[in-house]
């Protein structure tokens, strides 16, 4: 049975006043949105806060409960491609949500308001991946291991264009990162009027490049990881996972399929469910990736590329600071604070951290 957005151990990053303007959808779109899928009239919206990048609402209507979502950052025809995946993946018995598709036939509705698409609804849990037991750590790595083949599965040229032989990915360069540092440095002077968080990214920003001057020379060596690669879900966290007591029930958005290293989405994975503020919970780390290395066999050497990567990434990328001071959109505030912490400690354990994803 598919799940969608159930009800949430965690408290949403998002706050009031960042999502009031995101969260508004006109009645006379939403009436046309439930005309496009067939849902009859909507009795009741509301707005379901786990998202970060979209806009999610849960829908009580004449045909059932349904979760929407709205989609604004990846093309529609792209979102079209990976949600024609799902009838595939939930035919192999894979826990995922199969879209309610329009009267045309097509799994996404474009209004003036942007892209939707429509879910059924079932209850479930977003749990925070240090709630997880270590058994659920390691099913959790089964599950994408098993997902990853799948995929693989429908790489035939026709549910999912063919697997490309090489692959090379986007490496920031201390000079890159260093401009992009001094430039958020710039925009954070020229608040009017600095608030708490103002002088917090200030100082976390001088701090920051320290670090890449300090780690200058571990620059990954050219921009081809190391494989297997494969076609992935890309972005598997908590606020993506629904589970039913002990077990897994759904896989949620499904935004960024795309071909990556398997590795990278087995590290990031890891680093979004067992990392925190107080650093990575290594044992969990350690469960999850033995779960997936159980069903399929990543190297060692496959892991350390994606470790060291992963890290350099977080180290020179400013994503959540660059929404706030270039877009104006403080909904990743709280979150940026998190990631600083854990970089920091990630950094001072760099050798420990590796060795728990490269134990099991």
């Amino acid at each position: 049975m598919c799940a969608r957005w159930g009800a949430s151990r965690i408290v949403p990053w998002v706050t009031i006043t960042a999502i009031t303007d995101k969260i508004h959808i006109s009645d006379e779109e939403l009436s046309g949105l439930a005309g496009a899928f067939g849902i009859g009239t909507v009795h009741e919206r509301r707005h379901l806060p786990d998202g970060l990048m979209n806009v999610n609402w849960r829908l009580d209507a004449e045909a059932g409960t349904f979760a929407l979502k709205r989609v604004t950052d990846v093309p529609l025809e792209r979102l079209r491609r990976n949600l024609g995946v799902l009838g595939f993946l939930g035919d192999h018995g894979l826990p995922v949500c199969a879209p309610i598709l329009a009267s045309d036939g097509s799994a996404v509705v474009e209004t003036s308001g942007g892209g939707y698409c429509l879910f059924p609804w079932a209850a479930g849990e977003h749990i925070p991946g240090v709630s997880l037991t270590l058994g659920q750590a390691a099913a959790l790595g089964g599950h994408i291991a098993r997902l990853h083949v799948t995929l693989s599965w429908a790489a035939d040229g026709r549910t999912l264009p063919r697997t490309p032989e090489s692959l090379a990915v986007d490496v920031t360069s201390v000079q890159r990162a260093v401009e992009k540092a001094e430039r958020l440095s710039s925009a954070v002077a020229a608040q009017d009027s600095a608030s708490t968080f103002d002088r917090e990214a200030a100082v976390a920003l001088k701090a920051r490049q320290a670090m890449i001057a300090a780690h200058a020379d571990r620059l990954p060596a050219d921009e081809v990881p190391v494989g297997p690669y494969g076609w992935t879900h890309g972005d598997l966290q908590y606020r993506n996972l629904l589970w039913s007591g002990s077990e897994l029930s759904a896989v949620l958005d499904w935004d960024r399929v795309a071909v990556r290293p398997y590795a990278e989405e087995v590290v990031r994975t890891a680093q979004v469910q067992f990392g925190g503020a107080d650093g990575f919970d290594l044992e969990r780390v350690a469960a999850f990736v033995g779960g997936y290395r159980s069903v399929v066999p990543l190297s060692t050497a496959a892991l350390e590329d994606a470790v060291h990567r992963l890290w350099w990434k977080r180290l020179t990328d400013f994503w959540q600071l660059e929404f706030r001071y270039n877009k104006g959109d403080h909904s990743f505030d709280e979150l940026f604070t998190q990631d600083e912490a854990l970089l920091h400690r990630w950094t001072d354990r760099l050798d420990e951290v590796e060795a728990a994803f490269t134990s099991a």
